[in-house]
């Protein structure tokens, strides 16, 4: 056999090797071996992964599509997770009225015979990269031994019900609402110690129905701007998550109290008080909400704002005919936010942006759950008539405020749970970039 051309700094261990063939070869072929088979130890490879589940456990050690995601949104600075389009999704819905107990009659499209349903068929599609839908393993592996509130009006419950809902797929929760009101309830995962509550709180702050008719027939309120609403400040602290919201109910007429004074009102008719409008009602309730939070003692949890989420009459107010027939979203430039839709959204913007800093001095997180853009382009999305029976022989308004379920409010909970995975490598590139974005704009 031909020897190899030896190089000359070789030379010496050659002559040894040469001496010793039966070694070397067993040297080299053990070395072969190894070489080969270690790559696969190292660095497995796809092909061999486990697929023995469609919901991906989040313990599991190697990255999942969702996670890659994350890295994506994290190494692109101008994804902002809110600015986008709905497009198609074949694959929804993931619940249906048959499925899913939480439903309330007039959320319930389904069941009282809307026609169509391509309005459960859509996802929404940020731009420049992707939103996962709803994990509800992976959610409920992240809230493991946490608590989540829901702070606001029906809105807000339409919120935590399509949550229950969406975690239903994987576990079923027990309730354990301290209280029989059906407007604030709450509901125990024991299988990963996670509660989940609503509490009813449309104003936010405290309210007092002075009037049941009022000017305009839907209650007159009187509104005490400086106090937080004790249906909620007596247990929120023990929350680890809270996510605040409120909107429709400022529309009715109310009356503003500080200090126990009457400094004004919305819409309340009388010559001899100013009429400060709503916003400033909404202003000042957010405010206080906010400033409560981030004094509560021995809150440590983190805090939320669900911004306002549009309704869509048409062709009329809620009173006087107006409707939501769409029945498909709009594009980002078939709509745009603006009139009192702009005007609640900026004052919710403005007192977030505050209360965040302030927030922060104590070690506290204020984060944004910017629902408004996205909202705003779903006039498909609402019961309409199909909320109540189409034959009860009472006067019953078109719904175009509260949202089918299920329907695009399921989204804010891909929203949700995309922030909590965020939470766990922040700073969060994505969120800061569109605070800092939609700040300029105010």
């Amino acid at each position: 056999m031909k020897k190899p051309q030896q190089a000359p700094w070789t030379t010496t261990t050659t002559i040894n090797l040469e001496n010793k063939t039966p070694k070397v070869a067993i040297i080299l072929t053990l070395t072969l071996t190894l070489l080969t088979i270690i790559p696969f130890y190292l660095f497995p490879s796809p092909s061999v992964t486990s697929s023995s589940s469609s919901v991906q456990s989040a313990s599991s050690t190697s990255p999942t599509n969702d996670e890659k995601t994350i890295v994506k949104m994290r190494d692109n600075k101008k994804c902002d997770i809110f600015r986008g389009e709905w497009v198609p999704n074949p694959r929804a819905p993931y619940y249906t009225n048959n499925t899913c107990w939480a439903i309330h009659d007039h959320q319930n499209c389904m069941k009282f015979g809307r026609p169509d349903t391509d309005f459960l068929k859509w996802r929404w599609k940020p731009d420049g990269c992707e939103l996962p839908v709803f994990n509800p393993a992976q959610f409920l592996e992240l809230v493991k031994g946490k608590s989540l509130a829901f702070l606001g009006d029906s809105v807000a419950r339409n919120q935590m019900q399509s949550l229950i809902c969406l975690l239903n797929r994987v576990s079923y929760g027990v309730d354990v609402s301290p209280t029989p009101d059906e407007k604030s309830t709450w509901w125990s995962y024991p299988t990963h110690n996670f509660t989940v509550a609503n509490f009813w709180s449309p104003f936010l702050t405290k309210a007092e129905e002075a009037d049941p008719n009022g000017p305009t027939m839907t209650g007159l309120f009187k509104l005490y701007l400086d106090e937080p609403d004790a249906n909620w400040t007596s247990r929120i602290a023990e929350f680890d998550y809270v996510i605040v919201s409120a909107g429709h109910w400022f529309f009715r007429p109310t009356k503003y109290y500080e200090l126990d004074r009457l400094v004004g009102c919305h819409y309340c008719l009388d010559p001899n008080i100013t009429d400060l409008t709503m916003y400033y009602g909404y202003r000042m309730a957010f405010r206080t909400t906010f400033k409560t939070l981030y004094n509560l003692k021995g809150f440590k949890g983190m805090t939320f704002l669900r911004t306002f989420a549009p309704s869509h009459f048409e062709n009329g107010e809620w009173n006087k005919g107006g409707d939501c027939v769409r029945k498909r979203p709009f594009r980002s430039n078939e709509t745009r936010l603006e009139g009192i839709n702009l005007e609640l959204y900026m004052t919710q913007m403005e007192e977030f942006r505050a209360a965040e800093k302030e927030a922060s001095k104590r070690g506290l997180k204020f984060r944004l759950l910017d629902t408004t853009e996205a909202m705003l382009m779903r006039p498909d999305g609402h019961p309409s008539r199909y909320g109540h029976p189409l034959n009860v022989n009472i006067t019953m308004y078109n719904d175009c405020v509260h949202w089918c379920l299920p329907g695009p409010v399921d989204t804010w909970n891909d929203f949700l749970l995309h922030m909590l995975k965020m939470e766990r490598g922040r700073p969060s590139a994505s969120e800061q970039f569109h605070l800092s974005e939609r700040m300029k704009r105010v």
